[in-house]
């Protein structure tokens, strides 16, 4: 994320708590109908920062222990929250896309698959004012278009949706890899536990 004026380091710990604890408060806010593709962006949007900060500040809480606040006084750590956050966020945008236009086609019959990509890059566009990094706002549109020429449609809500999010959070969290590697099967479980939440409240809430 670019910052053009100098942090101290109170100020990223406090960014950083932030970044925690907001996504978790307005996932427990009242429900709100989805009722046409703008209310369909918001919801992916929110719903994919919300999917990425908890899986990846739980994890390194959970790994970490004790340890965990104390590593926010390391301002390197913190640069390697942020990259993996940023990176998390960009493939779980593309999961929930995909999920969400291909559940509506399948189940309501609505074939505008366009809206997919039309979708995503409002959300990029709007996150490029957040300051997502240039380089993950391009990686992320590259990798997006690649899906976006494989996928199968009718099929895609049904088979492992949310693999690709699950993988970035085990690639990207900023751990060490031969303890990654004993908690593989945990992190990415860990992810699709939190999609299957996400999953039940837009079938519940959806109203096209």
């Amino acid at each position: 994320m670019g910052i053009k004026y100098k942090l101290k380091l109170r100020d990223l710990k406090l960014e950083y708590l932030v970044d925690y604890f907001k996504p978790v408060l307005k996932f427990f806010k009242r429900k709100e109908k989805i009722d046409n593709y703008t209310d369909l962006k918001n919801f992916i949007q929110k719903k994919s920062a919300w999917i990425s900060q908890v899986t990846l500040y739980g994890y390194l809480k959970t790994r970490m222990g004790a340890k965990y606040v104390l590593m926010f006084e390391d301002e390197i750590f913190l640069g390697s929250i942020n990259k993996a956050k940023w990176n998390i966020y960009a493939v779980a945008l593309q999961d929930l896309c995909f999920y969400s236009i291909s559940y509506l086609k399948d189940v309501f019959q609505k074939h505008d698959t366009e809206k997919a990509k039309e979708i995503f890059l409002e959300i990029l566009s709007d996150e490029e004012k957040n300051q997502m990094p240039s380089d993950v706002l391009e990686k992320s549109k590259k990798e997006f278009e690649e899906r976006l020429n494989k996928i199968e449609w009718d099929n895609y809500h049904k088979d492992l949706p949310f693999n690709k999010s699950a993988i970035a959070l085990y690639e990207w969290s900023p751990i060490a890899d031969e303890l990654k590697n004993l908690d593989r099967k945990i992190v990415l479980n860990s992810m699709i536990l939190k999609w299957d939440i996400i999953k039940k409240e837009f079938s519940k809430i959806i109203n096209f």
